[in-house]
């Protein structure tokens, strides 16, 4: 019997293209077809062409949407344009993958310094713009994807599946993702990114988290929502001297490189995020779930599957050690499979799965509504000073 083949065009030929490429291939029992990639800058999309085996590289993606071969659309450009494209796609009869985070606030043309916008007012904005996609999708029977890797991260999955099998009660989460700053340029603008450390990492661990509350719920065959959001955010690296600042990449101008956001189930039970762009060493990646019968500690990254030790780097200037690590020398934790632990193949092979078979997603449009709802109504409590009920 031969493999159900899924078609897929893909448009953003940035990091995530990359990414979401190298999980396509290592897709088993469907035959993924790579047909189209599509970006603005052609030269990039032609690159990515080249890497992947897409068929063919275009910068019309209005011309993409009307190939009737296509399926799916992966949507992996700037998070401004997530919105208007799955809208589109959809429209157009295609299933929609779209990359975190599902969208944001990012001001008027033109608009610099969009940080100083009133929270209210972005909350307002943002919650009227999905609920605007949520009317296409609820009116249409095809399928919204979610690439939040963290839902798909082998600790994380492993836990939902322990939870599930004890009906444990999960009292208590935290979760972080924290690094030394960004290799982007416009990483501390908030017209670019539609926020600052919290939209960039803080998204996955609450994701992850919100994501478990539901595996939890759906165990015990209760209804678990979010009551209320408490927020702090700001800027700790504003104290720095230049010398001072060397080590650490974050140049935040209207965005804040530090937040903690606690969010209040409708059952009293908390999880906390931690997300912050002054920590050096690499990436910090973890969800902690403490429930009435268990502790479950998620490291994502780094691992201690490999520890290396070195006193020089000599042969090693291509070689992948582990993220954000600005040398190879002394002792490290080097990321090993890092694309599965981290949860890039398996949300690749949930998608085309989800398309093949028709079924639905593991991680699909309620997720990434209510995180980036949380995210928004988190900005809004830091600002204001209070706890947001939702």
């Amino acid at each position: 019997m031969n493999n159900p083949t899924v078609t897929v065009g893909t448009v953003g030929a940035g990091y995530a293209a990359r990414l979401h490429g190298s999980g396509y291939a290592r897709v088993s029992g469907i035959h993924v077809r790579l047909k189209t990639i599509c970006d603005v800058n052609l030269e990039l999309a032609r690159q990515v062409q080249q890497q992947f085996g897409y068929e063919q590289a275009t910068a019309d993606f209005d011309r993409m949407l009307q190939d009737p071969e296509i399926d799916v659309i992966d949507i992996v450009t700037p998070p401004f344009l997530h919105c208007a494209m799955a809208m589109k796609a959809l429209r157009a009869g295609k299933h929609v993958i779209c990359e975190k985070p599902l969208t944001g606030y990012f001001g008027k043309p033109g608009e610099e310094n969009v940080g100083f916008t009133k929270k209210s007012y972005m909350y307002q904005q943002v919650l009227s713009e999905m609920d605007e996609l949520k009317q296409v999708v609820e009116a249409t029977d095809r399928k919204f994807m979610y690439a939040e890797n963290f839902v798909y991260a082998t600790p994380v999955q492993k836990a939902a599946e322990l939870i599930r099998a004890k009906k444990s009660k999960v009292l208590f989460m935290k979760g972080e993702e924290s690094l030394k700053g960004s290799s982007s340029p416009v990483a501390g603008k908030w017209n670019k990114t539609g926020g600052g450390i919290l939209v960039r990492t803080g998204t996955h661990p609450l994701t992850g988290m919100l994501w478990l509350k539901q595996q939890e719920a759906a165990a015990r065959g209760q209804t678990i929502t979010v009551k209320s959001v408490s927020a702090d955010v700001g800027v700790t690296t504003a104290c720095l001297t230049e010398q001072e600042h060397r080590h650490i990449s974050a140049r935040p101008e209207d965005v804040e490189d530090y937040a903690a956001v606690t969010v209040t189930f409708s059952d009293g039970t908390k999880c906390l995020t931690i997300a912050s762009d002054t920590v050096l060493g690499g990436t910090k990646n973890y969800i902690e779930v403490y429930s009435n019968d268990s502790t479950l500690l998620c490291n994502i990254t780094p691992t201690d599957i490999l520890n290396t030790y070195f006193l020089d780097e000599e042969g090693l200037e291509d070689v992948y050690l582990a993220e954000m690590l600005p040398a190879k020398l002394g002792w490290n934790k080097a990321f090993v499979s890092d694309e599965v632990i981290r949860g890039y193949m398996g949300e690749m092979q949930d998608f085309m799965e989800t398309v093949a078979f028709d079924r639905v997603p593991t991680s699909g449009f309620d997720i990434a509504y209510e995180t980036t709802k949380i995210l928004y109504a988190a900005y809004l409590s830091a600002e204001e000073g209070r706890r947001v009920d939702l």
